[in-house]
């Protein structure tokens, strides 16, 4: 702000008076500050100002306008959470998570002054855009680039897979085939991860993958070329939703489900517990991720530091009617 001033030749107060919106400014003061802070590319510290004048009780959200189950709950999660600490929560939903996208959402976030800013940003597009958020705000990614230095909360999707794949291994089976979401996911990813992983441990074969989406009638394609296969024995799935289009196509070829072929899901719908069979699945705890991302950015915001701060929350397996010991 101090070099603002003196390149606009007014007072350190002028520029405050000027970025406040104060009506006793000449037009032309206001001019000749506004061009020095184009000229420098200058931006409000925003945090030390909420803490200054208390004005901001707002979390902006950055998220994508889906309907898929991870995201909206882990938004719906946000907003209780916030709402529990004082915050209301301003969602911003973009159609896609690329830097333009990102970019204008952030800007109305900060041109209403909110107190920092959580964006939900699971897939591969949005990694560039957050490294060239302004630095000054508070900002933490959820479910976001493990690879990229920010503040980040996730859930453990790596160590979700391992579970969800040694458990149909214990159960007796000799390898587990795993039909994977987008390839653009980080989710998706971390998921492959756990599950080759948990196979190189068990010294199991590692079958080839079964690339998806995360829909179910992409799981009931994947679905129809496993049911054909004598050999397979066990299936997980990237998502509950997968499995459940897994299970339609395994009733229609006559494959019975958890007697010929055990399957395991992830996320834990609220549908799981009625599906035919009931499905064994792995459960994130939405709740902790949100409560970890506000715990973390409300620190950033108090104390005006950001940096690679990042937290990683366990699922947990839910078992239920979908896995049994193979056949012999």
């Amino acid at each position: 702000m101090t070099d603002v001033a003196r390149l606009a030749g007014v007072s350190h107060q002028t520029v405050s008076r000027v970025l406040n919106g104060h009506p006793n400014v000449r037009e032309q003061t206001r001019l000749r500050v506004q061009a020095a802070i184009a000229e420098l590319g200058y931006r409000p510290n925003r945090a030390a100002r909420t803490l200054v004048t208390g004005r901001s009780q707002v979390i902006g959200v950055v998220a994508q306008n889906t309907t898929l189950y991870g995201p909206a709950s882990l938004l719906a999660a946000l907003e209780q959470t916030a709402a529990e600490e004082g915050f209301a929560v301003s969602v911003g939903s973009v159609r896609n998570l690329d830097h333009r996208s990102i970019s204008e959402v952030v800007e109305r976030h900060l041109a209403h002054r909110v107190a920092g800013i959580v964006v939900i940003a699971p897939v591969e597009s949005a990694g560039e855009a957050l490294e060239r958020l302004p630095q000054d705000v508070p900002l933490v990614t959820v479910d976001g680039d493990p690879r990229r230095p920010m503040p980040l909360v996730t859930v453990d999707q790596a160590a979700g897979a391992r579970e969800a794949t040694r458990h149909l291994l214990d159960a007796g089976h000799r390898t587990v085939w795993h039909v994977s979401g987008p390839s653009d996911w980080f989710d998706s990813a971390g998921r492959i991860e756990g599950w080759r992983d948990a196979l190189l441990t068990a010294g199991a074969d590692i079958p080839p993958l079964m690339p998806a989406d995360w829909s179910a009638s992409s799981g009931y394609r994947c679905g129809q070329v496993l049911a054909r296969m004598p050999d397979v024995t066990a299936v997980f799935t990237a998502n509950d939703h997968l499995a459940l289009g897994v299970l339609r196509a395994l009733h229609e070829y006559g494959r019975r489900v958890p007697e010929e072929i055990s399957l395991v899901g992830f996320d834990d719908v609220p549908e799981a517990a009625f599906f035919l069979p009931p499905l064994t699945t792995i459960r994130p705890d939405f709740d902790a991720v949100a409560q970890a991302s506000l715990s973390l950015l409300l620190a950033q915001i108090e104390s005006g530091i950001g940096g690679p701060l990042r937290q990683t929350i366990a699922p947990t397996l839910v078992a239920r009617e979908s896995v049994a010991a193979p056949q012999r």
